[in-house]
């Protein structure tokens, strides 16, 4: 494959399971969150490897449920990780100085973070709301089981309500309310083999791609474009 990508099928929407950076930093006897820190340098830059593949959508697990429950100090870090990208944006944004015209959300239980972490989310949110060239899904404090539970109370509450008729209920439905709707086309987890609860419902036919002997703050260009190649070669069936 060329270093440009321009002799593969680019998928439309590549969703990212970004595990090892602890173990990382373990290997390299370093604290816990200089593999975070490592962590998110190689996000910024997959971001850009995502730009120039002409891959439009972007969904990345920056932390779990369950990430939010580790030592504080550790979550702590990772907080201020989010506050850093945050602030650095709209830094940049107000001066003009962002030129890829992408939606940033985030998606998760995100009433768990810090009030100013929140605050500076919704701020991003409202800043990148127009745009429509690509799509950067931050996924934080999310669990699938939790995503579609959250989307069945919206919807029991709108059949109490008589805005909707149980009998009515099916797929459709059901995908309108949840968190994220876009369906990855294909999905990279580091380190592990199992997807750990990402997008139950959305992934369903994704392809899946796992760098096993690799974790995150490892991952390179050379890597990805393999994942892209590898892609590009399987033929997707959704079912039949």
């Amino acid at each position: 494959m060329s270093d440009n990508f321009e002799d593969s099928n680019i998928p439309e929407h590549i969703a990212i399971i970004p595990d090892g950076n602890r173990r990382w930093a373990k290997n390299k006897g370093l604290p816990p969150w200089e593999g975070h820190r490592a962590g998110a340098k190689v996000f910024e830059k997959t971001l850009d490897w995502c730009k120039e593949a002409g891959v439009r959508e972007v969904s990345f697990w920056a932390a779990s449920t369950e990430n939010l429950e580790r030592d504080k100090k550790e979550v702590e870090f990772i907080f201020n990780l989010f506050n850093n990208f945050l602030e650095d944006f709209m830094k940049k944004q107000s001066k003009g100085k962002i030129k890829d015209k992408a939606r940033i959300r985030f998606i998760g239980d995100l009433k768990r973070l810090p009030l100013n972490t929140q605050e500076k989310m919704r701020k991003v949110e409202e800043a990148t709301k127009g745009y429509s060239d690509y799509k950067l899904n931050m996924l934080v404090g999310y669990g699938g089981r939790w995503e579609i539970i959250e989307a069945a109370k919206k919807i029991a509450q709108k059949v109490k309500e008589g805005k909707i008729k149980a009998g009515d209920i099916n797929q459709e439905t059901f995908q309108k309310h949840l968190m994220l709707e876009d369906e990855p086309d294909l999905i990279i987890r580091t380190s592990e083999e199992r997807l750990s609860g990402l997008l139950p419902w959305q992934g369903v036919y994704s392809e899946i791609i796992f760098i096993k002997d690799k974790h995150w703050p490892d991952f390179t260009k050379e890597d990805f474009k393999k994942c892209l190649e590898e892609y590009s070669n399987r033929q997707r069936r959704f079912g039949k």
